[in-house]
């Protein structure tokens, strides 16, 4: 009787030692796409980085799951999330009313300004309107910077790309007359090599109507709690000193702007 007893117990044991480490190695994928540095990039030998790539891992980090990325193409990332690929995309998505529609956002995880790029001999004076008329314009398809770009400059002609990398080699090759997009990834394009044929115009004041508050990660439609659990992990690494960790990893500023 005892024996059978210890026996019961052993397994008793063993089924609970199994259902907490299977509870410790919940896996959380999560979508980027690979072609957007320095907030993520996918290296030549197949590894994805940048600053949604470590904020991600610091988010999966505070929840205790672990996180496995999945490289994206940026047209279809939303479709994507929608079929199941993955659980939520960390990839420099600005929160939109537009993409409120079909996914949901956490709040805010950074908020940078957009900004003008131009070839280094360029009579460009400024980002209005009446400074780029004339001007071929590229940003990367659907995008905020896209859409910006074609609601405003109308006296213009945008030009979409399925990257930011390319529209960059056209202003490399001098096949564009300006660009539209991060200031971030303008800078870092400035900084390169390959962007030693271009300079920074200036920054655009974001629409919030059309940029939104920011870049937040965004969900399945009524995954509550996850949602949730990303707030609060948001909000945790931003508090114990690991957000700014990595922003200064990647950045001279807070990249997330004012509270909000």
């Amino acid at each position: 009787m005892r024996i059978a007893l210890r026996i019961a117990l052993a397994a008793s044991a063993a089924m609970l030692t199994l259902g907490a480490a299977q509870a410790q190695e919940k896996v959380l994928k999560i979508g980027t796409e690979g072609a957007y540095p320095p907030f993520n990039n996918l290296t030549a030998d197949g590894k994805l980085e940048g600053f949604d790539v470590d904020i991600a891992q610091a988010l999966c980090d505070e929840m205790k799951v672990k996180c496995e990325f999945v490289a994206q193409d940026w047209d279809g990332i939303i479709p994507a999330l929608q079929a199941g690929k993955f659980d939520a995309i960390i990839a420099s998505m600005s929160i939109t009313p537009e993409r409120k529609e079909k996914v949901d956002f956490t709040d805010k995880y950074y908020n940078t300004p957009p900004a003008i790029v131009a070839p280094k001999d360029s009579d460009i004076k400024g980002v209005t309107k009446e400074d780029l008329a004339g001007k071929t314009i590229g940003a990367q398809a659907s995008t905020t910077h896209f859409n910006y770009s074609t609601k405003t400059y109308t006296d213009s002609t945008i030009k979409p790309y399925p990257t930011a990398q390319e529209y960059q080699l056209d202003l490399e090759n001098g096949r564009l007359d300006a660009a539209n997009d991060d200031v971030v990834v303008i800078q870092e394009f400035l900084d390169s090599p390959e962007g030693a044929c271009c300079k920074l115009i200036g920054t655009i004041t974001p629409v919030v109507e059309i940029h939104g508050p920011g870049a937040g990660i965004a969900i399945r439609k009524g995954e509550d709690k996850l949602r949730e659990d990303f707030n609060a992990a948001i909000k945790a690494i931003r508090a114990n000193g690991k957000y700014k960790e990595i922003n200064d990893k990647y950045f001279k500023f807070d990249v997330y702007g004012g509270e909000s």
